[in-house]
């Protein structure tokens, strides 16, 4: 049963964003000229559904979504876990997201400047992963702000953001849908969430502005 309404979720979240990924939107996104840089982290708020809007709400943020930007092919392109992990060029994923497909940008402080080949090859090693309905801190299941601070942590040891057990976040309003998850509510559950990421000290926002908010 459990295994039936994961796979439900992430079929009715797969199918809202092709149906918004449809529609086109103008503003509220970067510019076509936009600097981009390889390592950059984009956020995003998803499309309304019950998941989405338990991750909004216990996180107290509206970002559900991030991924790492990356030039391959001579295209730039966004690592994510949804659905699965894999690779979507970059302007298809911004209008996946609510709002005219804002989203923010934020990225390494130059003292933490990436090892751009080590952290393709530690996106690249998590490729094919399934999403992680459980947020559970193991490698066999992937979800989005995970594969960002693992690829980063394993390709030179930056840690961008702060861990949290679920017990500390805004868990009790979601407490049904939880349940329809899991068998009890995994309060001491360590988890790394999209917002935690803009925290960190490690990074700046670079889009839509320098300053840091949430």
């Amino acid at each position: 049963m459990k295994n039936s309404l994961r796979f439900l979720f992430s079929l009715l979240l797969l199918v809202s964003l092709c149906a918004l990924g449809a529609c086109k939107s103008n503003g509220g996104r970067p510019s076509a000229n936009f600097p981009y840089n390889e390592g950059d982290i984009i956020f995003q708020s998803l499309p309304h559904n019950r998941l989405v809007d338990a991750i909004e709400g216990v996180t107290k943020s509206s970002w559900s979504h991030c991924g790492v930007i990356m030039r391959e092919n001579g295209a730039w392109v966004v690592y994510e876990a949804l659905g699965t992990v894999h690779r979507t060029p970059l302007e298809k994923w911004i209008a996946q997201g609510r709002n005219g497909g804002a989203c923010a940008i934020y990225r390494p402080v130059p003292s933490a400047t990436p090892d751009i080949e080590k952290l393709r090859a530690q996106l690249g090693a998590m490729l094919g992963k399934p999403y992680d309905f459980h947020y559970a801190p193991g490698d066999e299941e992937i979800y989005c702000s995970e594969l960002v601070y693992k690829a980063y942590d394993r390709a030179q040891g930056l840690k961008l953001g702060t861990w949290e057990k679920l017990g500390d976040l805004d868990w009790k309003p979601f407490e049904a849908f939880i349940l329809t998850i899991e068998d009890s509510v995994p309060l001491e559950r360590p988890m790394i969430t999209p917002v935690a990421l803009t925290r960190s000290e490690l990074l700046q926002r670079v889009f839509p502005a320098d300053n840091k908010s949430d």
